[in-house]
């Protein structure tokens, strides 16, 4: 029978969801529809938006640093995806084992991730930059070391928590599948692959979705780290497209039509990815 609280529920469930609903549109919906539309529009303020067609977007494709920016960013974001989920799984799989002060290890590696964009960016400058002074260099000296700084900051802060969500998934594999595997001979490389990582597939997807789209909207530790030198070889696409529409008087409409085909690119990505991976998913 349905409580009276449920039935309650299920007769008001609309005024229940309307505060959210209202908010979702004025805070969400709206301003991405007018975004979309500025992206058309010469500007400097809102009021003032004069309709130009697709010129912004053509002056966006044309623009050498921002493909440039684009290409960095897929990079990094292909580099720091493969780590980030290889390492954070490797750990996730050692501390599900009987180790001792396993539980202070998992604190210590999801430590990082609590810490601010700003505040890693700025440590790790220093730590950097302290490294290559023995070599009469700097981060902004190469953007290869900008690249690479970014790399190891990315990964730092983001193993800790993909850590956590493979955890959840390990400690809730099927043990029956596991201790067939081992009465049929599979060797622990076999079990590994054949087994463990099949059944583990849905948290791969919600790591992997994860850290791609981080990765592609990576601003505040890039900003700290670099901030896109030298000559913004190490900007990414989420700061160059701040710089276009901030640093640059009349490219507002520009900024716009970037950020829009930035959204474009990250939603087409994460749902090939998230595609690619979900038809691995095995029912356990």
């Amino acid at each position: 029978m349905i409580s009276m609280a449920g039935k309650a529920i299920r007769k008001w469930w609309a005024l229940f969801v309307l505060p959210t609903f209202v908010a979702f549109i004025i805070g969400f919906i709206v301003p991405f529809v007018y975004g979309v539309y500025l992206s058309f529009c010469k500007f400097t303020t809102v009021t003032d938006a004069k309709f130009v067609g697709f010129s912004n977007y053509a002056k966006a494709i044309k623009d050498p640093v921002f493909l440039h920016s684009l290409l960095f960013s897929t990079l990094l974001t292909i580099v720091t995806t493969i780590i980030i989920n290889v390492i954070a799984f490797a750990v996730a799989y050692m501390l599900t084992k009987a180790i001792k002060g396993s539980n202070v290890f998992r604190s210590v590696f999801f430590l990082p991730n609590l810490i601010g964009g700003i505040i890693l960016g700025y440590i790790w400058l220093l730590l950097l930059n302290g490294v290559l002074a023995h070599w009469s260099k700097s981060l902004t000296f190469d953007a290869k070391y900008g690249f690479w700084g970014l790399v190891i900051l990315v990964c730092w802060q983001q193993i800790g928590y993909m850590m956590i969500i493979y955890i959840a998934g390990m400690q809730s594999l099927p043990t029956d599948v596991l201790e067939a595997a081992s009465v049929d001979g599979a060797n622990s490389r076999q079990t590994m692959f054949r087994v463990i990582i099949p059944l583990m597939m849905p948290s791969i997807t919600v790591c992997s979705f994860l850290t791609v789209t981080n990765g592609f909207k990576l601003y505040d530790q890039n900003l700290a780290l670099t901030a896109g030198n030298p000559m913004k070889m190490s900007e990414g696409l989420a700061l160059n497209i701040t710089n276009t529409f901030y640093a640059r008087t009349g490219f507002e409409g520009v900024g716009q039509a970037k950020a829009v085909l930035f959204f474009i690119l990250v939603a087409v990505v994460a749902l090939l990815q998230n595609k690619l991976t979900t038809s691995k998913e095995v029912a356990a």
